[in-house]
């Protein structure tokens, strides 16, 4: 099949086609995803492109929550996030949430420095800055903004993880029914997930390692 070269008719060529295998595959798939929904996860992830946790986890439409914003940051006063969190902990009563960074994150390395990038992402990325500021003794020691980049990205995963800890709904369905959290990196090169194993430190800084 030749697709159009328009972005926009591309994605609305390839719809088609996606919807035309699917029924073919299986006539009630889509019948049967308009009855309703029950996702096991709500996958918190970055915006960027190259990270789509439905194809990347091989899942299915219905399988994965989701919520994603720039450098899958968490902020406490965050309405668009915290709406999206309660619904899955309260109404869907997800079993897990995944907080999943990436490597090559452009809002981890936009973070390792304090350029001017507009008021909106300025704002944004607030945590994430001050975040490299605490670990900058670890940051230093590593050899390339990238190194560096990846790293904030685990920290920013770890950071949010805690955030996340602090939310009522969240912290009562960790009590009452046992919802888990758990941090992912997703290293873009190899096209893998990696789980981080986290340590608060008693000085009060992130270490995160694969």
């Amino acid at each position: 099949m030749v697709f159009p070269q328009d972005a926009l008719d591309r994605v609305v060529a390839g719809n088609r086609t996606y919807a035309k295998k699917t029924a073919e595959r299986d006539p009630e798939f889509f019948k049967t995803l308009a009855t309703g929904q029950s996702p096991e996860i709500l996958w918190i992830g970055c915006a960027d492109s190259r990270v789509p946790e439905t194809t990347i986890c091989d899942c299915q439409p219905g399988d994965i929550f989701v919520h994603r914003n720039i450098a899958n940051c968490l902020h406490a006063q965050d309405l668009n996030a915290s709406s999206v969190i309660e619904y899955a902990t309260t109404h869907l009563k997800v079993k897990k949430i995944v907080v999943c960074g990436h490597t090559m994150c452009g809002g981890a390395n936009a973070a390792l420095g304090d350029a001017d990038l507009g008021e909106a992402l300025n704002t944004w990325l607030l945590p994430i800055r001050e975040l490299r500021r605490k670990n900058k003794a670890v940051l230093d020691k590593l050899p390339s903004d990238d190194a560096r980049g990846n790293k904030l990205a685990e920290l920013n995963v770890q950071q949010s993880l805690e955030v996340l800890r602090q939310i009522p709904t969240v912290s009562k369905a960790i009590r009452d029914r046992g919802l888990s959290l758990h941090g992912l990196i997703y290293d873009i090169a190899a096209g893998e997930l990696v789980a981080l194993e986290e340590t608060k430190k008693g000085n009060g800084l992130w270490s995160a390692s694969a």
